[in-house]
């Protein structure tokens, strides 16, 4: 049984990555947030301006307790999934966490023009990114079993790195 989880900033690659992981070594795959999105039939954005951020992450964390029983699977959680220490003992309980570690400049560049993301709204996203991944970078690096230094080299590179250190730990 399989059960890999990609932490990471937002704009780190875990749905780009966890797609053609999936797809490469026959697993399913998730995004968390787009499973948000279908259960509630509104964007996360959305679901941000209704319940606030505290109510957002309770709802995550209740969707992650579903989509943590999947089996044979690759699961791209949230940026803020590692903000509950409760999420972390469940992502660590019966899977695998590898925290994809981006260089702020290349999340920059990632998210310049990127839409639909609540927390970078309303601030200039340079700081937005100093300040929220200074907030959350211990966080992302105690709660992962593996990290992965991911730059500009193409997702196939990483995935080796990933199912490298998948089977060692196994």
């Amino acid at each position: 049984m399989i059960r890999i989880f990609l932490t990471g900033y937002m704009g780190a690659g875990k749905t780009t990555l966890g797609k053609a992981f999936a797809k490469k070594y026959n697993l399913s795959f998730v995004d968390l947030d787009w499973y948000i999105e279908e259960r509630f039939h509104k964007t996360v954005q959305e679901l941000f301006a209704e319940r606030g951020e505290d109510g957002f992450r309770e709802l995550e964390r209740n969707m992650l307790h579903e989509v943590a029983d999947f089996e044979n699977v690759i699961i791209s959680t949230g940026g803020g999934i590692i903000l509950n220490k409760e999420n972390i003992e469940y992502l660590k309980k019966d899977g695998v966490v590898f925290f994809l570690d981006v260089a702020k400049k290349t999340l920059y560049r990632r998210l310049v023009s990127s839409k639909g993301r609540p927390l970078l709204e309303g601030d200039e996203l340079w700081n937005k990114i100093n300040n929220v991944l200074g907030e959350r970078l211990e966080r992302y690096r105690s709660s992962a079993d593996f990290i992965v230094k991911v730059g500009n080299e193409i997702p196939y590179e990483t995935m080796e790195d990933i199912k490298k250190l998948y089977i060692e730990k196994a």
